[in-house]
């Protein structure tokens, strides 16, 4: 109970210290972003250890094959053995394949697909703040705002929801979308529901009326 209590509170301390520093980001609203906006875009996806791939050479069967990331971050095909693979991209992967199987292979093709993630710690969802239950959260592929409140049980009973916002890394900077997640929650306002990137923070304000 004490380790939680610590938990939240140093949770707390992350939310106002972002808050705090939030004035110059760029402010976008959850109703205007969209998967090709400036808001939208954020880094490619680094794989990080425990992470499930799917590594595919062109016309070599018998070297495709699925793996999963181990601990030490590396990963080993068939010809290919302990190659780092966590902190990279599944493109820069698939290039670092390449060379190592240029040694065997004519001019090998290779193509990295996700199978299931795990990620980086700075590839998690952190909601800090006015939840239920503040928590950091393992990036799914496809993951929406409603599916990270339904994770941390939803809003605490002081949360200004309509004044939420998202904190999300764009290659140009930090941005804020503000989310309106009372009228998400309460009024199905699906305007609202935005896709999470990896990395996002979430914060959700205290309200004091």
């Amino acid at each position: 109970m004490k380790y939680k209590f610590v938990n939240i509170l140093v949770l707390t301390f992350v939310a106002v210290t972002v808050i705090a520093c939030g004035s110059s980001r760029p402010h976008y609203e959850a109703a205007d972003v969209s998967e090709t906006s400036a808001a939208a875009q954020s880094s490619e996806y680094s794989i990080g250890p425990g992470d499930s791939l799917q590594i595919f050479v062109w016309d070599h069967a018998d070297l495709s094959t699925g793996v999963q990331v181990r601990p030490d971050g590396k990963i080993s095909t068939p010809l290919v053995e302990d190659l780092q693979a966590a902190g990279r991209t599944p493109t820069q992967l698939a290039r670092d394949i390449e060379t190592v199987l240029e040694e065997y292979v004519r001019t090998p093709v290779v193509t990295v697909i996700m199978q299931g993630f795990v990620g980086e710690g700075a590839q998690q969802i952190r909601v800090v703040g006015q939840a239920v239950a503040p928590m950091a959260l393992q990036y799914k592929q496809s993951m929406t705002v409603l599916d990270v409140m339904i994770a941390v049980g939803g809003l605490s009973e002081f949360a200004a929801g309509n004044k939420a916002k998202v904190v999300r890394k764009t290659a140009d900077g930090e941005v804020e979308i503000r989310v309106k997640l009372n009228d998400l929650l309460n009024d199905g306002d699906t305007s609202q529901n935005i896709r999470m990137m990896p990395g996002d923070v979430l914060i959700i304000p205290q309200s004091f009326f």
